[in-house]
C-alpha cells in the first residue's frame, strides 16, 4: 500500500492532468454570444496559461533546479530546453502537423510531473507546482483541441478522450519522479530546468503572440491572473 504522501502525490497530479481534457471540452463550445466576448475569453484563456508557466519557471523550477547544479550547468540545462523545443517547432512546421500545440503541451508536462514527485519525495509541497501545471494545461488543453479539431471533426469524441489519457501520465511520471530520480537530485534538477529553458521559449514563440488582439486590452490580464496563481500559491507556501 502507497503511504499517504504518495497517495497525496497521485491526487494532486491526476488533477493537474485532467485540467488538459477540461480544457478541451472547453473549447468545444462552439460560441459565446456576444462575439467579441468569444475572441476576448479565447486570447485571456491563452494568457492565463502563458502566465501561469512563466509563474512556474520563475518561482518553481528555476529556483528548485538551481540548487543542485553549478552556473554551467544551469546555462547549459536552460539553453539546452530552449534548443530542444526550438528543434521540436520546426520540426513539426515542416511536417504541418496539427499536432504542435499538443506536443508542446506534453513536452511541458511530463518533465513538471517528474519534478512534482521529486518535490514530494524530498519533503517538499507538490500544491504549488500542482496548481500552477494544472492553470498551465487548462488552456494548452483547449488550444491544442481546437488547434487537432479541424483534422479529426468526426472523431471529436474520441480527441476528447485521448486527452483524459494523457492525463494519466501526470500520475506515471510523478511517480517515477517519486522513486527513482528523487534518489538522483543533480538529474532532477536538470530536467527542471532543461524544462524550464524550453517552458519559456514556447511562450514566446507560440504563445505571446496569440494574446495580443487589436483595440482590445483585457486578454492580457489573463497572464496577470496566471501568474498571481503562482505567487499567492509561493507565500502560502513559505
Amino acid at each position: 500500500m502507497f503511504d499517504s504522501s504518495v497517495i497525496n502525490l497521485l491526487l494532486v497530479a491526476t488533477i493537474a492532468g485532467l485540467a488538459m481534457p477540461v480544457g478541451a471540452m472547453l473549447s468545444t463550445r462552439k460560441s459565446i454570444q456576444p462575439q467579441w466576448l468569444e475572441q476576448e475569453l479565447r486570447h485571456g484563456i491563452l494568457a492565463l496559461g502563458a502566465g501561469a508557466l512563466i509563474s512556474a519557471v520563475g518561482l518553481v523550477l528555476v529556483p528548485k533546479g538551481a540548487m543542485d547544479l553549478s552556473v554551467f550547468g544551469v546555462v547549459a540545462c536552460f539553453v539546452s530546453g530552449s534548443l530542444a523545443f526550438m528543434s521540436l517547432d520546426i520540426f513539426l512546421a515542416k511536417k504541418k502537423t496539427a499536432g504542435s500545440q499538443l506536443a508542446a503541451m506534453l513536452s511541458d508536462f511530463v518533465p513538471e510531473s517528474i519534478a512534482l514527485g521529486a518535490t514530494a519525495a524530498l519533503g517538499g509541497s507538490t500544491l504549488l507546482l500542482g496548481a500552477l501545471i494544472a492553470v498551465q494545461n487548462l488552456p494548452e488543453g483547449f488550444n491544442a483541441y481546437r488547434e487537432m479539431l479541424p483534422k479529426n471533426k468526426k472523431r471529436s469524441n474520441k480527441l476528447i478522450i485521448t486527452f483524459v489519457l494523457m492525463a494519466l501520465l501526470g500520475p506515471i511520471f510523478s511517480l517515477i519522479g517519486y522513486f527513482f530520480l528523487s534518489q538522483f537530485p543533480v538529474i532532477t534538477s536538470g530536467i527542471m530546468l532543461f524544462a524550464a529553458g524550453g517552458i519559456l521559449y514556447s511562450v514566446f514563440q507560440d504563445i505571446a503572440p496569440q494574446i495580443r488582439m487589436e483595440n482590445h486590452w483585457l486578454p492580457p490580464l489573463g497572464g496577470i491572473l496566471g501568474f498571481l496563481v503562482g505567487v499567492v500559491g509561493y507565500m502560502l507556501e513559505s
